[in-house]
């Protein structure tokens, strides 16, 4: 009978280890790979196109700040709103205003090319794997 237990031990910490028997992977170990590409058609500007990661199930804004903390040719600054959350105020430099009616508009491409206007902002969305972020700055 002094089996019994350490049986019941393995059984119970395989069942709270994550991954093990569920199929559900370590939140802190997957890369969901997503790219971003930063359109700028209003000043004929060439796309700017690539790659980052986000954890599984975490949200575009921290692969944005992931992607800037590892890319020199990406940046970005964003607003804390206290009701609807943070909205994207300028990517490279170059800031949406009211004068000109421009802001940064966030779509997103699914990997079957059909492009969205997500219902939530860079604070909400959750990217899904292989999905390509479009950073458009456009009018209103």
């Amino acid at each position: 009978m002094e089996l019994m237990p350490s049986l019941l031990s393995a059984a119970l910490l395989l069942l709270l280890s994550p991954g093990t028997l569920t199929g559900v992977p370590k939140m802190d170990a997957v890369s969901v790979p997503i790219g971003v590409e930063v359109r700028n058609l209003l000043h004929n500007s060439r796309p700017l196109t690539l790659s980052t990661g986000t954890v599984y199930r975490g949200i575009l804004l921290g692969a944005l700040k992931r992607l800037m903390s590892t890319n020199a040719n990406f940046a970005f600054t964003y607003t804390e709103d206290r009701n609807y959350g943070p909205s994207l105020d300028s990517v490279n430099g170059l800031a949406g205003n009211d004068y000109d009616r421009t802001y940064w508009e966030l779509l997103v491409e699914t990997p079957d090319g059909n492009i969205t206007r997500p219902d939530v902002g860079i604070g909400c969305y959750i990217p899904n794997a292989n999905e390509n972020i479009i950073l458009n700055f456009t009018t209103w």
